[in-house]
């Protein structure tokens, strides 16, 4: 079976190896949904991996959703109303795809849903400690913007974002501040335009929230996210 690769020995635990290489055919669509996968012992020897291994695999891609095993029937791939997208390592895995694009650009359909209102609750709610801790984290935007420094811009930037959700006040705001760090990268790798640091909008936001003025931040969130800001608008 050429279709999976033997896992080779390494830090990250066989049954992950495993999962990540099953779960990258799902997300790629070579595996369809509902579609049966192969039987164990096709996938042991496919993979040169134990019964327990491959066992331990497919109870991890039960946990995100992707498939579902069932006594003398198989194993099926979920549809994908059933999978786990915020899962942190279900990301990870979508960050192993070749073309990750549309993923991206459904991600920055959430954060348009999402992340003004954040902003709102922000300029509202965030405490002297975030306010200053966002202060910190713009400065280091600035400098490296004007040195064009890319990896440290994104490193603030990311804490920047993280730190609004944080600051909104709403527990339930929290776990999109952990979904930034697993995705934040790659979508800013591809949704840049033309290495566009986007200054002016982080500027806007960031003074927003300093004064308190909760409708502001909600626009100037808007605005940074608008399609003219953002080539992933334009992947279907």
């Amino acid at each position: 079976m050429s279709f999976f690769a033997l896992v080779e020995n390494s830090d990250r635990r066989i049954h992950v190896q495993v999962a990540r290489q099953i779960a990258r055919k799902i997300l790629s669509g070579e595996l369809k949904e509902n579609q049966k996968i192969p039987c164990e012992t096709d996938l042991c020897e496919a993979f040169g991996v134990s019964r327990t291994a491959l066992r331990e695999s497919t109870k991890l891609l039960s946990a995100k959703g992707l498939i579902e095993s069932k006594p003398k029937v198989g194993t099926r791939i979920c549809p994908r109303g059933e999978w786990h997208f915020l899962d942190p390592q279900f990301l990870e895995w979508i960050q192993d795809l070749e073309d990750i694009k549309p993923f991206l650009a459904q991600f920055l359909g959430l954060r348009k849903a999402i992340e003004p209102e954040a902003c709102a609750l922000a300029a509202k709610n965030a405490t002297a400690e975030q306010r200053k801790a966002l202060s910190n984290y713009f400065q280091c935007m600035t400098v490296a913007a004007n040195e064009f420094d890319y990896e440290r811009w994104g490193i603030n930037d990311l804490l920047f974002h993280q730190t609004i959700f944080v600051a909104t006040g709403n527990q339930f705001y929290v776990p999109f501040s952990n979904i930034l760090s697993s995705i934040f990268k790659p979508f800013i790798d591809y949704s840049a335009m033309g290495g566009r640091f986007c200054m002016a909008e982080h500027q806007a936001i960031y003074d927003a929230i300093m004064s308190g003025n909760s409708e502001q931040a909600r626009i100037a969130s808007r605005a940074l996210l608008d399609d003219g800001n953002q080539t992933l608008a334009k992947v279907s």
